[in-house]
């Protein structure tokens, strides 16, 4: 059974429905988690592509003199990441649509772009840029988002053990995915 399917059934349950033991419920709470995860993950991006369109009124990372974030390299650079962050809160949202299907995007974005981000946020701490302390809210909403992304696609391999991966013309899905 595809997990289009499965969600379908999950859908069919009562909107109370716990994660208790049943695979339908199971399959249901999965899709419950990996939503919750594709949501959050869009509106931080979303409120991230806001403040890069606009990184002096609303970027607040402490950094270190000789950096500037007041100079045009900052705000070019800036601008030119928002689209791509923008395109990833898209990604998010589109990845809501089919939540099962589209499990991977959770995965994709706790490894390589959140990892990422923590690790040019470790190092620009390391080689004294910016102030540990003002990277420090952002530390603790990218474990929070690795941690929810996690769970969430543990729940949803769990939940749909020994189906195979489907996508549109592929069986079992694409081999990079397997």
């Amino acid at each position: 059974m595809s997990r289009s399917s499965h969600y379908a059934r999950a859908q069919a349950l009562s909107p109370g429905a716990g994660s208790g033991g049943t695979p339908d419920e199971a399959v249901m709470s999965a899709v419950r988690w990996l939503r919750c995860a594709y949501r959050l993950g869009a509106v931080v991006d979303g409120l991230a592509t806001v403040g890069m369109f606009f990184p002096r009124r609303l970027w607040t990372a402490g950094f270190r003199a000789p950096f500037d974030r007041s100079r045009p390299e900052f705000a070019y650079g800036m601008r030119a990441a928002a689209p791509l962050m923008a395109g990833w809160t898209v990604l998010l949202v589109w990845a809501d649509r089919r939540p099962l299907e589209r499990r991977d995007v959770v995965a994709m974005t706790a490894l390589p772009v959140v990892a990422g981000l923590m690790a040019g946020d470790a190092a620009a701490v390391r080689a004294g840029h910016v102030r540990a302390k003002s990277i420090l809210p952002t530390r603790v909403l990218q474990s929070a988002l690795m941690a929810l992304f996690a769970v969430s696609y543990a729940r949803s391999l769990a939940a749909t053990r020994g189906e195979p991966r489907s996508g549109p013309g592929r069986p079992n899905g694409p081999a990079l995915l397997r």
